[in-house]
């Protein structure tokens, strides 16, 4: 009888021992460090940004040959005199052999290209950095997740075990009733115990982003040092007598709590660990943490679209 309270102890002993948190020296640097950016630190002033398009006296002529947000691209990147001055002289055409005229169109052209292109870089750069920030914190989840399906397996095996012993202990090595129906009550709050430890069965573990680009977005600084002035702007900026209601990052910010992964009810409470510097993470806040930089990567491509049809409408004058 003792020695089957020790065995189911003991059995017990060795589940509970072997679901320790993350301790792997192979990991420890992706949880404290981020290789995914390479020293791009933004210093602007907010001074720096561009006015707000719809601030700015808009030339009749360009406003009726370029949309309202190719207008904005071009704004953002800095190029809107340029393209002013670009479409004022393609609708006021002189003849070819002024090389004056020839040379000062092909001058602008060229910096609005130029200035497209390394845009594009720029945003490529920006994407290509939250794309990294989305997997390093994808494989940890991932890690976290096998461990606790190595931890479940453990503790299914356990359950099992136990209970195939109980089984053949009451049925067939006990004889004396008194001492089955102990072991019997023993086994069922062993097999309950791994059941609980099943449902309660979770990782977790530190992880921290010194640099945080969800932070900027959720919090809306003047400026920002994750991302370039251009891409601020972009994100930022909203006119409700275009029907740009709300900025880009305010439906973002819209768009996590519509679906729950940043709930109104625990926003202080995991404010730390989403928009600080990190903190102990579970699995699945650490899946959640990756879906949020995923959403963000693809609204900051969506300025790749504008930077083309902005390229596209200009080609057509």
């Amino acid at each position: 009888m003792k020695r089957a309270n020790l065995l189911f102890t003991s059995l017990l002993f060795i589940f509970v021992t072997s679901c320790s948190s993350v301790k792997n020296i192979e990991i420890r640097d992706l949880l404290h460090h981020s290789n995914c950016n390479q020293q791009n630190v933004y210093e602007y002033t907010q001074d720096s940004l561009p006015i707000p398009l719809h601030e700015r006296d808009i030339s009749p002529i360009v406003a009726q040959k370029l949309s309202f947000n190719n207008l904005n691209m071009a704004n953002a990147i800095g190029i809107l005199g340029s393209v002013t001055r670009f479409v004022e002289l393609r609708q006021n055409p002189k003849p070819m052999d002024d090389l004056a005229y020839r040379l000062e169109l092909l001058e602008l052209k060229q910096a609005i290209d130029q200035k497209i292109n390394s845009s594009s870089l720029e945003i490529s750069a920006i994407s290509s950095e939250m794309d990294c920030e989305e997997e390093r914190t994808s494989q940890v989840a991932n890690y976290l997740v096998g461990k606790i399906r190595e931890k479940e397996s453990k503790l299914t095996i356990g359950a099992i075990v136990v209970g195939a012993l109980g089984a053949i202990l009451t049925e067939g090595v006990i004889k004396e009733e008194r001492a089955s129906h102990i072991v019997g009550i023993s086994t069922g709050v062993a097999e309950a115990t791994f059941g609980v430890m099943m449902l309660l069965n979770d990782e977790t573990t530190e992880f921290f982003h010194k640099r945080n680009a969800l932070k900027d977005v959720w919090f809306g600084a003047p400026t920002s040092k994750n991302f370039p002035a251009a891409v601020w702007y972009y994100l930022n900026y909203s006119n409700p007598e275009n029907g740009i209601k709300t900025s880009l990052r305010e439906q973002i910010i819209e768009k996590w709590r519509s679906f729950g992964q940043v709930k109104k009810s625990s926003e202080e409470e995991i404010s730390d660990i989403y928009f600080g510097e990190g903190g102990k993470y579970t699995s699945d806040q650490l899946e959640n943490r990756a879906d949020m930089y995923d959403q963000l990567e693809s609204n900051i491509n969506l300025m790749k679209q504008d930077l083309k049809a902005l390229s596209s409408e200009i080609e057509k004058l």
